[in-house]
């Protein structure tokens, strides 16, 4: 009987040990470093699976919200503004309308909302389109994409990779494979391993380099030639490396890790320390890199940036004194400016640049719509009745021309609708269903 009650004894304590490891081991490592320090646990989506409806904490009902996204997604993708176009019975694009182009940001752009949103076919059609007309079968760019293309003409304004396109590209795919497996018409997880087992292999043959500076482990303006050699702060998505290291399963687990933590010291360095604004273009230091095509400054490519923050502080939280900081920092910044009448082009210091960027014929300063949206975000961080300011700003702001004509249902129609989804908690981290 001793030896019968030992013997059992002994599996529950084996039992016992391994439940224990298992938790640990499936503990966010944030939460292990908070409960170790005695700290408070960690409450990213990612350990949580929740995600706040800032919209219900400014005051608006369910059914409200979900009408307003609803009817983002009806303008943006089918109504008589859409930038959304079906070709055939099964592919489609996104196009910069005022542009006459379209290009690897809104395609992916585009396939990111419809995944959120459940909706496959949408999906499916605008990654048949890329994959036919913009990616590379072969040479030194095999793998990657023309970032730019005439949607009528079918001909390419450049074989050039920006390296935004590829990085939502395969998160895209990465999350339609989680929430619709691979069996149901196309391989999502065989695709985006293909982009990254492509991007691997480049070694500087032919000018073409990984989209990822693997010396400094940031991610380059584009991957071509001395383009590698810095970077765009609005490309620097940390939530995005994170999803990379979890599902990519290509063996560089920990230099995506790596590449989060790093791209989050460099948002440190290149956003101003009192005014929160970036760059469009930087070092890999964080200093302003100066293009000839571009006049330095916070412009279009710089909105993304507060969205981007807001979702790796709700989705992973790993950064969250400094985010906190950077979300209190640039919303005091636009608040001094007006909620209601903040522009769109700054110096990084605040002061107003001396040439303004032309966008769609026209050279002027904007309220935009896009820029609102992202600001809005920065809710997700603060969560306190001054930025609920942004919000209330975004819920009244209209996707329509202005009084003189100009009208962006592309640029500012997709930022405007990934901040809808954000805020009421529909952007989120998708795992496997």
């Amino acid at each position: 009987m001793k030896n019968i009650f030992f013997k059992y004894t002994s599996v529950y304590r084996g039992y016992l040990f391994l439940l224990i490891l298992t938790t640990v081991h499936l503990m966010n490592p944030a939460d292990a470093v908070a409960q170790k320090k005695g700290g408070a646990k960690n409450n990213a989506a990612f350990t949580t699976g929740k995600y706040d409806n800032i919209f219900i904490d400014a005051g608006y009902s369910k059914a409200d919200i979900d009408q307003k996204v609803d009817k983002a997604y009806y303008d943006v993708f089918e109504g008589p503004n859409r930038v959304y176009f079906e070709v055939g019975d099964s592919m489609a694009y996104v196009s910069d309308v005022k542009n006459h182009d379209a290009r690897t940001e809104g395609l992916s752009y585009g396939m990111m909302i419809a995944v959120q949103l459940n909706k496959k076919d949408v999906f499916d059609r605008i990654w048949r389109w890329s994959k036919e007309y913009l990616q590379h079968p072969d040479g030194p760019s095999k793998g990657y994409f023309a970032w730019s293309i005439n949607p009528e003409t079918m001909k390419k304004n450049s074989d050039g990779t920006a390296s935004d396109g590829e990085l939502y590209f395969v998160t895209d795919l990465l999350f339609a494979s989680n929430r619709w497996g691979n069996n149901t018409g196309i391989n999502y997880y065989a695709e985006a391993r293909k982009i990254l087992d492509a991007m691997w292999k480049k070694d500087g043959t032919g000018g073409i380099h990984n989209i990822i500076n693997t010396a400094h482990k940031q991610i380059s303006f584009t991957p071509e030639k001395d383009n590698y050699n810095w970077t765009d702060p609005s490309y620097h998505l940390p939530a995005f490396y994170e999803i990379w290291a979890l599902y990519a399963k290509d063996g560089h687990e920990q230099f995506y890790k790596d590449c989060a933590d790093t791209s989050r010291a460099f948002l440190h360095r290149t956003c101003d320390a009192v005014t929160g604004l970036s760059p469009d273009y930087a070092e890999f230091s964080g200093a302003i890199h100066v293009a000839p095509w571009m006049p330095a400054g916070f412009r279009y490519d710089s909105w993304r940036v507060p969205m981007n923050i807001a979702m790796d502080y709700t989705w992973f939280a790993k950064d969250k004194a400094w985010q906190q900081d950077y979300a209190k920092k640039i919303q005091q910044f636009l608040r001094s400016k007006g909620i209601s009448k903040f522009e769109d082009q700054f110096n990084t210091d605040g002061t107003t640049p001396a040439e303004i960027l032309q966008a769609g014929g026209f050279k002027k300063l904007r309220h935009s719509i896009g820029l609102v949206g992202t600001a809005a975000t920065t809710a997700m961080i603060t969560k306190d009745k001054a930025g609920l300011d942004f919000v209330h700003e975004l819920w009244n702001s209209k996707l329509e021309p202005y009084e003189d004509g100009y009208f962006d249902p592309y640029y500012d129609g997709l930022l405007y609708l990934f901040s809808l989804m954000h805020l009421s908690g529909k952007y989120q981290l998708i795992t496997p269903q």
